[in-house]
């Protein structure tokens, strides 16, 4: 969701109330209009809102198809949310449940706030991606099956004793069967194709009907292919025919009766420029505003690492911004480029994973000695040690909050949606720089590899975020000379001088001994560590953060507290139950080192406190401790996103205990 404001049809689309009075019922979707067919045409149907779920095998391109109808999607004008699916090895056995790749779209006419509890409209290539997402499919929902696929072995592969599609197991849905794989080889047979290269055109044929089914734009699908395979013009012109035989198929065949409409979200947006973004480009975009504000280069020092990498792909083709990118040997060797960038004088960064940062812990406790301005950028995923490198977790808050020996305090940011990942790096810069002080950027794989429309900021909406670097001597002498204290510290903030290396007069000297507070010289007097600990802390407790702002428009005694990605599903959850005349207050969290001033307040003002989280209950940890508050976790670790449902009918419980 893009618009904080909550309209009516938003309202309904988190409250399943489909059953208003002159309306239909299509799949669990709500179909409020139709056009009947005349004679030789087909009807059309207008709806609110639909969730499309492609699946398939990891060689079948489904993240490329949900990619292209996105888009596409994203330029008609709807509200979106999607969720990428797949598996951690890069070409999972094929046929069998652990390779199986999704990806679930939620588009609608307003604004939407999730990829959508379930779908309406499965897409299987083949039975193990039938078996493996028909559990999510609501009854009287389409499933569209790509029949060429259903022969004893791949059905015996995932435990089919008999066709599903014949032993009326599926009598609940509304089950198209489809020769997808026969119908693309049939309409590449003038490109002169062997039958496999062709089969891998099959993704391409299912966009096509499905974009005919939802009257999708076809222009930008065509000009993608082309450009995607430009090297190999047969290649690229043989996806264009098998996209358009999808689209013509869907025009033709008797088992397609009805086409779908979702009107443009006309109402959802402000005014403005938007695209279709995905968490990880957002943030990338983000960083690289960031520098461009503070009139500084930016500095990757990063080792791959999944769901990470794509920032390091993306910051790699903006030289032009003065973006350097390192590719580092090793996660310890990253995180040493980046620091040793900030020390010279740049806005230094280094992404990672919750395994990453475990390699990074020693440096980031040396950029908290330094007091230099360094991102860090976790994309969480699921753990312990390699865990689930593709899906999603909330783990690392505790690692980010105490991960390091010693006192070695270190402010916490997190986005709550894809788009937020650009204010949310802008905001990490901002408290990096202004303090001197290494910084966490927590988000997660839900939000790196989801996307919904983004605003495209104008520039003087940005924040400015130059700094000064030393320039001279700072410090007096009782016998009057003038001397440069590396560590003489801004009243305000307790910044210490940023003194780039080179510059005369300001040598010093650096290294993770204890500094003597304002020369920088080795220390190991008792007294001074404790008052450098107790400066350090005393930096990031003193981070200006905006107060927390509380949803509650009814003197509610619950409160709902999130933080990160949790944000979709809870407002979805709370509209539900608000939607049923339940009082609910809900409140996020952005900042969750230093927490809001006004944190405390808030929660003294609520009878219940309820902390959804993707872990065990780690935020509900640190409330209990600092607030002394009875915070009731409500917990995920399954590697997937909460479901709004799921999550309405605990927080009515909570309310009804």
């Amino acid at each position: 969701m893009t618009s904080q404001v909550s309209s009516p049809a938003g309202q309904a689309d988190e409250t399943n109330d489909a059953d208003q009075a002159g309306e239909t019922v299509l799949g669990g979707q709500r179909a409020p209009h139709s056009e009947k067919a005349g004679v030789g045409e087909k009807e059309i149907r207008r709806l609110d809102r639909v969730i499309i779920r492609f699946a398939g095998d990891s060689g079948d391109g489904m993240q490329l198809t949900g990619d292209r109808f996105t888009s596409e999607t994203a330029s008609f004008g709807n509200d979106l949310s999607t969720l990428p699916n797949f598996p951690a090895e890069i070409r999972a056995p094929a046929g069998t449940l652990p390779g199986v790749s999704s990806f679930q779209l939620h588009f609608a006419d307003h604004d939407i706030l999730t990829p959508g509890d379930a779908p309406n409209v499965l897409v299987a290539m083949n039975p193990a991606a039938l078996r493996a997402n028909i559990g999510d499919v609501p009854r009287g929902a389409e499933i569209i099956v790509n029949t060429d696929e259903f022969t004893k072995r791949p059905m015996a592969k995932v435990g089919y004793e008999t066709s599903p599609l014949e032993d009326g197991s599926l009598q609940a849905y509304n089950v198209h069967p489809v020769p997808l794989t026969t119908l693309t080889i049939e309409a590449l047979k003038e490109f002169g194709l062997s039958r496999k290269e062709a089969e891998r055109s099959k993704n391409m044929f299912a966009l096509g009907l499905l974009s005919w089914m939802y009257h999708r734009p076809t222009d930008g699908t065509e000009a993608f292919l082309r450009a995607k395979f430009a090297k190999k013009p047969q290649i690229a012109e043989a996806n264009v025919a098998a996209f358009r035989a999808g689209w013509n198929f869907g025009e033709t065949t008797e088992d397609f009766a009805v086409s779908y409409e979702v009107a443009p979200a006309t109402q959802t947006f402000p005014t403005g420029t938007y695209r279709n973004i995905s968490g990880n480009l957002a943030l990338s975009y983000g960083l690289i505003a960031a520098a461009r504000q503070a009139d500084l280069p930016l500095y990757l020092g990063s080792y791959p690492i999944t769901p990470a990498s794509d920032i390091l792909h993306e910051l790699s083709k903006h030289k032009n911004f003065g973006v350097r990118t390192f590719q580092a040997e090793d996660e310890i060797a990253g995180i040493g480029a980046a620091l040793g960038a900030a020390f010279g004088g740049s806005l230094g960064v280094t992404t990672t994973s919750g395994p990453g940062v475990a390699l990074k812990s020693e440096t980031i406790g040396l950029a908290v000695s330094l007091e230099l301005p360094l991102l860090i950028i976790d994309i969480q995923r699921g753990g312990p040690s390699t865990g689930l490198p593709t899906k999603t977790e909330q783990a690392d808050l505790l690692q980010a909050m105490f991960g390091r020996n010693g006192e070695a305090p270190v402010p916490i940011v997190a986005p709550k949606t894809p788009a937020d990942c650009f204010d949310a790096a802008l905001d990490a810069a901002r408290i990096a720089l202004t303090y001197r002080t290494p910084v966490f950027l927590l988000s997660d794989g839900y939000l790196a590899n989801g996307s919904e429309p983004w605003r495209i900021p104008e520039v003087d909406e940005l924040p400015d975020l130059r700094v000064q670097f030393a320039s001279g001597p700072n410090h007096e002498l009782a016998d009057g000379t003038e001397v440069f204290w590396p560590y003489k510290r801004d009243p305000q903030t307790l910044a210490r001088p940023w003194a780039v290396p080179g510059t005369p007069g300001l040598e010093h000297r650096i290294g993770g001994i204890e500094k003597q507070d304002g020369t920088g010289n080795i220390s190991y007097d008792p007294a001074n560590h404790d008052f450098m600990v107790r400066t350090r802390q005393a930096k990031v407790d003193g981070i200006e953060v905006p107060d927390l702002e509380v949803d509650d428009p009814s003197d509610a005694r619950t409160l709902v507290l999130g933080w990160g990605s949790t944000y979709g599903p809870i407002t979805a959850a709370v509209r539900r139950l608000r939607a049923e005349g339940q009082s609910i207050a809900q409140t996020h969290l952005r900042h969750l080192n230093p927490f809001p001033r006004n944190l405390g307040e808030v929660l003294e003002r609520y009878d219940k406190v309820v902390v959804p989280e993707m872990n065990l209950g780690q935020l509900a940890t640190l409330i209990r401790a600092k607030y002394l508050v009875d915070a009731h976790s409500y917990n995920q670790v399954n590697g997937m996103p909460f479901k709004a449902e799921q999550l309405a009918t605990a927080l009515k419980e909570a309310i009804d205990a």
